[in-house]
């Protein structure tokens, strides 16, 4: 199985299934002597990490991980630092429950990768999807740890805007308050409706999906290329490559076709010797390059494929059956993506900075 790296100068490669011994990722690329330890890299773990309110899954990983290679200790300050090196990382899984999946072994699972991966590999791992897992995702967040190391200034965070049909009121919107709620959510009014939406939901062993808002504040201007490295190209990839998004779109996305050239394009006048923009319909890239302005994306998750309700499918026999998936699923995968969607436009960015800085000497 290949295609399990992303990224040019700053380059991630992702390992392990949802029920091996452990996953884990090896960076390369990274700049020689950033400070980094364990403790800069686990806060982020444990905001994906699962099993922390009643809204996603029950398994129970502490998510901790370790640094196996990459880092050394400064000569000048004794701290530990990248040697510049690869860093590899590792996250042991500790709470899987194999026996739940054995009834669906030789079962393909309606909205599942099932079918395709045994139509491609001739043979799939059913416990818990395997590599198709989005328990892969969180080496994924590990290295989103290290990219803000390399990213420095740049501020990434991101929000929970829309769970099934229920959207945020964005004159609500407050950054604090996503630390506040178990949704990530800007809008203390909307996690208050989505509590109650979810309980229906879970308890009618159905699920919902969502949409996530990523932004990226003190983005540069002048990261990206205008053909076949975009910057909005790699992000969008970047967050098609997570398990369940179906969608994605950058500033306004398809709310632009609706509007007018004059309402869509970003005006400009002179500020402290500066151009500056009037709005962000674009979403801080224009051409495929960084303007200066936040960069704004987001992106859609589909219902949780994994429920109760019995669904129609097939057997590798070819007989036809009814599917049941048991098992510890989140109702609503949206609200754990959210770190997952800040790793990815962090690693984007990092490998774009890095990218710049070797064509250019720029930044």
């Amino acid at each position: 199985m290949s295609h399990n790296t992303y990224g040019h100068l700053f380059r991630v490669t992702t390992w392990g299934e949802s029920h091996g011994p452990a996953l884990g990722c090896i960076i390369d690329g990274v700049p020689p002597r950033i400070p980094l330890t364990e403790a800069d890299i686990q806060p982020f773990l444990d905001k994906r990490r699962p099993g922390q309110s009643r809204h996603t899954t029950q398994r129970r990983e502490a998510d901790q991980v370790r640094i196996l290679s990459g880092v050394f200790e400064d000569p000048e300050t004794g701290e530990q630092v990248t040697t510049g090196t690869p860093i590899s990382l590792i996250i042991e899984n500790t709470d899987q429950r194999s026996k739940d999946y054995g009834e669906i072994k030789d079962r393909y699972r309606p909205g599942h990768a099932d079918y395709t991966y045994e139509a491609k590999y001739g043979i799939r791992d059913y416990r818990g999807g395997g590599r198709q897992s989005a328990r892969e995702t969180a080496a994924r967040v590990a290295a989103g740890a290290i990219a803000r190391k390399v990213i420095g200034g740049i501020k990434v965070r991101g929000a929970l805007v829309q769970v099934g049909p229920h959207k945020i009121d964005r004159a609500n919107w407050d950054w604090d308050e996503t630390a506040r709620n178990d949704f990530w959510s800007p809008d203390a009014k909307a996690a208050e409706l989505w509590e109650s939406y979810l309980d229906e939901v879970r308890k009618a062993g159905s699920s919902c999906g969502a949409v996530i808002e990523v932004v990226a504040e003190g983005v540069p201007a002048g990261l990206g290329a205008p053909i076949y490295a975009k910057l909005d190209t790699d992000i969008a990839a970047a967050f098609m490559s997570i398990n369940a998004v179906k969608g994605v779109e950058i500033g306004n996305g398809f709310e632009a076709a609706s509007l007018s050239g004059e309402e869509n394009a970003d005006e400009m006048r002179m500020e402290n010797g500066k151009p500056a923009f009037l709005t962000n319909h674009a979403g801080g890239i224009l051409g495929g390059i960084s303007t200066g302005q936040d960069v704004i994306a987001r992106f859609a998750v589909k219902p949780t494929s994994s429920i109760l309700t019995p669904r129609r499918s097939v057997t590798r026999k070819g007989e036809e059956v009814d599917v049941r998936t048991k098992g510890r699923h989140d109702p609503c995968v949206g609200i754990r993506a959210v770190p997952v969607g800040e790793a990815m436009m962090a690693c984007v960015l990092a490998d774009h900075l890095l990218r710049h800085r070797g064509q250019t000497g720029g930044l």
